[in-house]
């Protein structure tokens, strides 16, 4: 549900209400749409299905976003590169879902230079909508160690990838095939990654402008799709 406000000014909300976000359409391209409320279950997934995210540092409110344009990676414009290729190929690594997303979200804060968004309230509310069954990890493993995976949350038939991180060579890399081929067998139709950094770009993510996203997003929430017991490949 959207609330309508003047162009480029972002909404204060209240923590505890309602979990109504304004059109993210009005907004400016870089996308500050509201900011405050709460990271509550109702209130993020509202926030998905609008097409919007948190995203923030600490010592500050929770800040609302939908920027223009949007990054997404159509399974079919894949890109895996021939090193990439015999990676794959050798399989010296284990793929698992949804089985240790604790670890996942955590490694995902790890290391960043200037600090991270993945806030302790970050990691709390995400496990909430893991246990919920909103959010989900991908896993990559090399004897038993973790090495790499991505996290995000799913809203019918779009999965939002928040995050995702590699103790090893290629391993985040490995992740992102999994989950794009996988889940667009499982059916879902759009695969969000917010910004098209370089990392990505290599892997074939492309920009939407922001209103071609929101109806990409507004036709594919209203889709049902169960996730809980997909079986990752990355064939």
């Amino acid at each position: 549900m959207f609330r309508t406000r003047s162009p480029q000014r972002p909404v204060l909300l209240s923590p505890g209400a309602p979990p109504v976000f304004p059109d993210p359409r009005r907004g400016d391209d870089e996308g500050l749409v509201a900011i405050g409320g709460d990271l509550s279950t109702e209130r993020l997934m509202a926030a998905y299905a609008a097409g919007i995210f948190p995203w923030y540092n600490e010592g500050f409110p929770v800040l609302w976003w939908s920027p223009n344009p949007r990054a997404v990676l159509p399974a079919e414009e894949l890109h895996v590169s021939r090193s990439l290729q015999r990676r794959l190929a050798r399989r010296d690594f284990a793929l698992t879902w949804d089985l240790a997303f604790a670890e996942v979200i955590a490694a995902c804060g790890e290391g960043r230079k200037g600090g991270t968004w993945i806030l302790p309230e970050m990691r709390v509310a995400y496990q909430r909508l893991h246990h919920a069954g909103f959010a989900h990890s991908v896993e990559v493993w090399q004897q038993n160690r973790l090495v790499g995976g991505l996290y995000g949350v799913q809203s019918g038939g779009l999965f939002a990838a928040e995050s995702m991180f590699h103790r090893e060579t290629d391993a985040s890399k490995i992740a992102v095939v999994a989950a794009s081929r996988s889940l667009r067998r499982a059916g879902i139709e759009l695969f969000d990654v917010q910004f098209a950094t370089p990392h990505l770009r290599s892997l074939g993510v492309r920009e939407l402008a922001r209103d071609d996203y929101l109806a990409r997003v507004a036709q594919a929430s209203r889709r049902s799709i169960d996730l809980s017991r997909l079986q990752l490949s990355v064939d």
